[in-house]
């Protein structure tokens, strides 16, 4: 057993054509919003209905995974059809419109994943292709506040003079190196001069 909806027989994977069912990371919510692993259940529940009965399939074309997509029935009952009866997979429309009466049928009673919420597999495996597009992208660095960087990445000094006056200055500077920060007193570094001056702080004269 692959999950609900894909079965492997003498090494050949056979996909149930016609249905749908929940992806086996996949979780749903129950009736009363709890969170269950809906597409391990299918899987479960298919395995446990074939038990030891012998499994015939019925078909010829291959999709684009390589896997047979057929009919499959143990003991003379069609698996797909009991799936979609059971609340268990969705009749898959895109590709046929066989199972349509068996679910119907399961969300009139309120059987399986129509007892509660969820998101129909095809949608949620874009879902989960747009994610992981999203964690393989390279990742813009986020600078730190500036009030918790240091010499080592911003490098304006923020100075609050005797005065009171806060006064930022820029490596180069005449007392750019005799200049020291004392974040204890309000002083800080800076990543800009654009940063410095919204803050409130004028560059010094020298």
């Amino acid at each position: 057993m692959i999950d609900g909806d894909t079965l492997e027989i003498r090494g050949e994977r056979v996909r149930l054509v016609g249905i749908d069912a929940p992806e086996s990371e996949q979780t749903c919510l129950d009736a009363a919003g709890q969170t269950w692993r809906c597409g391990q259940r299918a899987a479960l529940a298919l395995a446990d209905r074939i038990g030891s009965a012998t499994v015939r399939c019925e078909g010829d074309e291959l999709d684009g995974y390589e896997r047979l997509l057929a009919v499959c029935r143990a003991g003379g009952e069609d698996l797909g059809a009991w799936l979609v009866s059971e609340g268990l997979a969705l009749a898959y429309r895109r590709y046929s419109t066989a199972y349509i009466g068996q679910e119907n049928a399961a969300r009139a009673a309120g059987r399986g994943i129509w007892a509660g919420t969820f998101v129909p597999p095809w949608d949620w495996r874009t879902q989960e292709r747009e994610h992981q597009r999203a964690q393989a992208q390279p990742q813009t660095p986020v600078l730190a506040p500036a009030d918790t960087q240091d010499a080592g990445s911003c490098l304006i000094k923020g100075n609050i003079n005797s005065k009171g006056e806060r006064i930022y200055h820029v490596p180069g500077g005449q007392w750019y190196d005799e200049t020291k920060i004392s974040e204890s007193k309000g002083e800080r570094w800076f990543c800009s001069e654009t940063e410095a001056r919204a803050a409130g702080w004028r560059r010094s004269k020298r």
